[in-house]
């Protein structure tokens, strides 16, 4: 008697077999780049996790603390610069750190208006035992482009961006760890 065959596929069967899709070369290379967005992303995605893990902080927190390590007594609108956020952003930002104790605010100026920021003893300590790069691996990796490299990779993304039919221009100041 002939063993009649089941019309579930088993386990690890295709029961389609893939046609052959021989792909246009562009399309090859626009596949590929997408391939190098997916690892891009991916791989900020996974530093940040690690950071927070490691040290219990966001990425963007702990680049913050190292460009004030890195010029104590800067301004909160200075280190908003240097990190490419809004001020209020910054200033949220500033204020975890300050519940953490690893930053601290002197008000200076005859009105006391003039905030600048400096580490505390223990932000020194955490910033000593954080996992490198601090400034986070895209901004290390853009940091150590050539110049003439960095022009061209900004004109092809603005290009890239510019073309894109839905773009959300407000992401330009938001931390790449709160994406």
């Amino acid at each position: 008697m002939e063993k009649r065959k089941s019309d579930k596929p088993e386990i690890g069967q295709n029961p389609i077999p893939e046609p052959s899709v021989a792909l246009a070369p562009a399309q090859k290379k626009r596949l590929e780049v997408l391939k190098q967005f997916r690892v891009l992303l991916r791989s900020i995605k996974r530093h940040y996790q690690w950071i927070e893990k490691e040290c219990g902080m966001s990425g963007a927190q702990l680049w913050a603390m190292t460009e004030i390590a890195e010029a104590p007594g800067i301004k909160v609108s200075d280190l908003a610069k240097q990190l490419g956020v809004h001020l209020s952003t910054a200033s949220n930002m500033l204020r975890r750190l300050e519940e953490l104790s690893l930053v601290k605010r002197i008000r200076t100026g005859k009105d006391h208006r003039v905030v600048q920021l400096l580490l505390t003893a223990k932000g020194e300590k955490t910033l000593g035992r954080a996992p490198r790069p601090l400034v986070g691996v895209l901004q290390q990796a853009l940091a150590d482009l050539p110049p003439r490299r960095l022009d061209s990779l900004h004109a092809e993304l603005s290009e890239v961006i510019r073309l894109m039919k839905f773009k959300d221009t407000e992401a330009h100041s938001t931390p790449l760890s709160e994406l």
